[in-house]
């Protein structure tokens, strides 16, 4: 048990990720947005690159892949969507185990994004790299899955423990938190959007968060108490469609 996660902004507003292995020095890549940016951070820490895991297709999270495979040698790995890009290495689907060094990343299902999505689920040290399906205070828009796909990814993430450390790919929490205000005023909610504004105020990041911190303030896993005259993935096909017309 031992992983170091050095996180990094790049593009518009990804959040890059880098891991390495404290027993074996390997380090992966989660996800590709900006090859150059990665290059970058692995220069700075001194560290090469071994493996790429993607957690779905688009370009944001696939751009760099072939640069990187082809400067550093990495071996990518991801779900079979990936290859509609990108070369893949090692296709992997939900319930396989991904190891890097001594690391052993589950592989979650959670579908919803896209058709294939997946998460990466480091139990020993309490970790998941959840790609677009979770975000602080947000979920992902639907592109080609279903509310019922969606809400069954959210809830399979949110029965984690809730101490694990939720890295998700984007900083949008600030217009987030001012959605989830529309729908839930409740004191943990209003607490944590005036201290997001403060940070984002500040330049800081308000990733990564906790799976605990979720339950308690994101609408999208909130959605049966939020809306409780429908049923849930109905609930949660609501807030949805209401997030994708909001502007904020």
């Amino acid at each position: 048990m031992g992983l170091t996660v050095h996180q990094f902004p790049c593009l518009e507003d990804n959040y890059g990720f880098l891991v390495h292995d404290e027993a074996t020095g390997i380090v992966a890549c989660i996800d590709t947005p900006d090859a150059d940016a990665v290059l970058g951070e692995l220069a700075a820490k001194q560290w090469q690159l071994d493996f790429i895991l993607n957690t779905h297709w688009h370009g944001d999270h696939i751009g760099g892949n072939e640069k990187l495979r082809g400067t550093t040698g990495a071996l990518i790995v991801g779900p079979q969507e990936v290859c509609r890009k990108s070369p893949v290495d090692r296709v992997v689907h939900p319930g396989d185990l991904v190891e890097i060094g001594a690391t052993r990343f589950d592989v979650l299902d959670t579908g919803g994004h896209t058709s294939q999505h997946v998460s990466y689920y480091d139990a020993a040290d309490r970790i998941v790299f959840v790609g677009d399906t979770l975000f602080a205070m947000g979920c992902g828009r639907l592109f080609e899955g279903t509310p019922e796909q969606m809400w069954t990814s959210l809830m399979r993430l949110a029965e984690l423990p809730p101490e694990v450390t939720v890295y998700c790919a984007h900083e949008y929490t600030e217009s987030n938190a001012r959605f989830a205000l529309m729908f839930d005023d409740s004191r943990p909610v209003r607490e944590r959007f005036d201290e997001i504004v403060r940070a984002r105020s500040q330049g800081e990041w308000t990733v990564p968060t906790t799976i605990g911190v979720e339950r308690e303030t994101n609408p999208f896993l909130r959605a049966r108490l939020l809306v409780p005259n429908l049923d849930p993935v109905a609930a949660f096909a609501k807030l949805r469609s209401a997030k994708d017309g909001f502007v904020g």
